[in-house]
């Protein structure tokens, strides 16, 4: 049947020139395109026999004729598409002239459109291009329950109404194009103003989220984040209907396993279909097709300095990713790339930031320490020959190993070995082994990445990574554990690490500085030290002399840490008697330069004139008691006893145990229930002195 050939019927009424002037005053009164169609279908209703009214409008997108189909008052949801050579609308758009069918039974060019008709119960059928002097709209399609109901006669008034209703219909997408430009774009102002201030991802997300919701529907979102050293994306589900049942929680995908990973390689939009994602044979694209997705659309976030991932939005609609949409939604990721750029840059600037608070740490720690010692003191041959040593090695990079008891002054040494090295303007940072659960330790020697372990909640950076350029003490070094010292031994040879929780190589220059107190060959016989590490701390050992070795340092320790203390205690001592002398310089200090230290900051506190009062009972008591172990607590435990027995347990008052002590009552009677001594400890000993005497 030819397109051309127009039946000659009477059967449509004329539309006279007032009621074209009522169809003009209500289609302007209709700016919105649904009511305007519903308003047009009315009115023609009321003039003509049809059946069916319907509108159908072009796509260019994707070259279809989109079919609005009218059910009772209001339009069927959503249009149909139908190809343009495959429907009357589609010919009647292309060739801009009528199409008329005069038997729809006879009919077998539009298959799809001619079951639809029949149907409904049309047998005719008429499709008249909607144009304007602009534009090439679309059509509109008329049906009716008789054969040949459309005449030339009919055709010429009805295309009167087809000129109204385009004009019409272009004034109604010019209303609506204009009014969602504007509304996008207070979308776009929306989205800088909120994504601009938000440096946190946490609180970024949930806004990029909130505005995509705004800009075009779908089912499933996401922020795919590139990390190009382990060539891997961290996937954020953003707040979306299907997220829960997609991811509940952040991954890590390879780059080219994923649909993602395709689109921030090739630096370009990709829409997936159904059957793209299917073909990936993915396990998270599994997961996404089981949930009904039809189609995905990956977007590169891309920023001046490279490509910081994707973002990826999904949808159960077939080709939900087509059109203005989708060149709107380019201008929303393109604020969202440089949001998150700001937002790492933040958090790059936050981590740089903690690291110099640490380090400004360090440095007050450092400074706090060398308060107390602000010079090395001391005069004898034993002390000379450290200095020596220490002066000779520092200068280069060699690895020093400090060994000597408890208190003799190893972490002093390793500082003046650090001033008087090339990197003195570095960090001198340090790490007590001893001091830091085992557990804890090899986090805070290597550092760890956010969810390495539990409680990681996010990066730390490690004494290492701190003491980069610079030097690193470790103190108490025979104390870490076995299955770490690798780790530490390939720091010594390689110079690299990485931190926990990651695969990311680090390499760092700094100069390692050891100290203990334990025998490590000896360790090294019981398989508690590697004999290799050992050998490669012990490159240059410096042994540190025991207080009682350098007696004749004593003096002017002593001297030294009096003034130190009464100038911090704003007291006046100006004589040490020569019996305290004698009696310090006399005794063993098991616990070398630190116990004479605590000693003489005891005995400031408790002096009240010019003279130093130095409790020298503690240090007789404990020469006398040979069954007791020598150390300063034993002493003070014994001393209190025989106060408490002199004052007969009296703790308070003028003559009381706690003012001859020099100590406040609580404290003193703190300190009686920490050391255990109990009333029957010095009643006793009372009772025994006097039935002796």
């Amino acid at each position: 049947m030819s397109s051309n050939s127009v039946p000659q019927s009477n059967s449509s009424s004329e539309i006279d020139d007032h009621k074209l002037l009522k169809m003009v005053d209500l289609m302007v009164h209709h700016r919105n395109l649904p009511e305007l169609f519903v308003a047009i279908a009315g009115q023609l209703s009321g003039v003509a026999e049809d059946e069916i009214i319907n509108f159908s409008l072009y796509d260019p997108s994707r070259n279809v004729m989109r079919l609005h189909v009218l059910e009772g008052n209001d339009l069927a949801r959503p249009p149909i598409e139908v190809p343009v050579a495959d429907s009357p609308s589609g010919i009647a758009w292309q060739t801009q002239r009528p199409l008329v069918v005069p038997d729809v039974n006879a009919e077998t060019r539009f298959p799809s459109v001619v079951n639809l008709l029949r149907n409904k119960g049309i047998r005719s059928y008429c499709a008249l291009p909607l144009t304007t002097a602009g534009k090439r709209l679309g059509a509109l399609g008329l049906g009716s329950p008789r054969v040949s109901a459309y005449s030339e006669e009919s055709l010429r008034s009805l295309r009167k109404v087809t000129e109204l209703v385009a004009l019409a219909v272009e004034n109604a997408l010019t209303r609506e194009a204009l009014q969602q430009e504007t509304e996008r774009l207070q979308v776009l102002l929306e989205v800088n103003a909120t994504l601009m201030i938000n440096r946190d991802l946490e609180k970024l997300f949930p806004e990029i989220s909130r505005f995509l919701r705004r800009v075009i529907g779908h089912d499933y979102a996401s922020v795919a984040v590139y990390d190009e050293a382990a060539q891997a994306l961290s996937l954020y589900p953003l707040d979306s209907p299907l997220t829960q049942g997609l991811l509940e929680t952040d991954a890590t995908l390879p780059v080219k396993e994923t649909p993602a990973g395709q689109a921030l390689l090739e630096g370009e939009i990709r829409i997936f279909s159904r059957e793209d994602l299917v073909a990936l044979r993915s396990s998270f694209v599994s997961q996404m097709l089981e949930q009904g997705i039809q189609s995905l659309c990956c977007i590169p976030l891309v920023t001046r300095k490279g490509t910081l991932g994707t973002l990826n939005l999904a949808s159960k609609e077939h080709n939900a990713f087509l059109g203005q949409d989708l060149d709107f939604l380019k201008q929303v990721v393109g604020q969202v790339a440089v949001a998150l750029d700001n937002a790492h840059a933040y958090r790059e600037i936050a981590e740089l930031k903690n690291k110099l608070t640490k380090e400004k740490v360090y440095l007050e720690d450092e400074i706090r320490s060398e308060r107390n010692f602000e010079e090395i003191v001391g005069e004898s041959a034993a002390l000379k020959q450290v200095l020596n040593e220490a002066r000779t090695v520092a200068p280069s990079d060699a690895t020093v190993l400090i060994l000597g008891e408890t208190g003799t002054g190893k972490e002093l040494i390793a500082r003046a070995i650090h001033r008087m090295s090339s990197r003195n303007n570095a960090s001198f940072i340090k790490l007590n082994c001893a001091a830091i659960p085992t557990g804890l330790l090899e986090s805070e020697l290597f550092g760890h990445e956010k969810g390495a372990f539990t409680g990681a909640v996010s990066r730390k950076i490690g004494r290492l990574e701190l003491a980069d350029k610079g030097t690193l003490f470790l103190d108490e070094v025979g104390e870490i554990p076995l299955e770490m010292q690798p780790k530490l031994l390939r720091v010594l040879e390689d110079h690299e690490f990485e931190r926990l929780g990651s695969t990311h190589t680090i390499r760092v220059n700094l100069r390692l500085i050891a100290a203990t107190n334990r025998d490590l060959p000896q360790s090294i016989g019981s398989r508690q030290f590697r004999s290799d590490l050992y050998y490669r701390l012990s490159v240059f050992p410096i042994r540190m002399p025991e207080l009682r070795e350098r007696k004749r340092d004593i003096p002017l320790l002593v001297r030294y840490f009096v003034q130190d203390f009464a100038r911090r205690m704003k007291k006046r001592i100006e004589t040490i008697p020569t019996e305290t002398m004698n009696t310090l310089v006399n005794w063993t200090w098991p616990g070398n330069v630190r116990e004479l230290e605590n000693m003489i900051e005891r005995s400031v506190i408790l002096s009240q004139g010019l003279i130093l009062t130095v409790p020298l009972g503690e240090l007789r008591l404990a020469a006398q008691n040979s069954h007791h172990d020598g150390s300063l607590e034993s002493v003070r435990r014994e001393n209190i006893v025989r106060v408490l027995r002199e004052t007969g347990g009296m703790l308070a008052g003028p003559r009381g145990a706690a003012a001859r002590l020099g100590l406040k009552r609580t404290t003193l009677y703190s300190r009686i229930k920490k050391m255990g001594i109990s009333r029957e400890e010095y009643e006793n000993q009372q009772r025994d002195k006097e039935q002796g005497n």
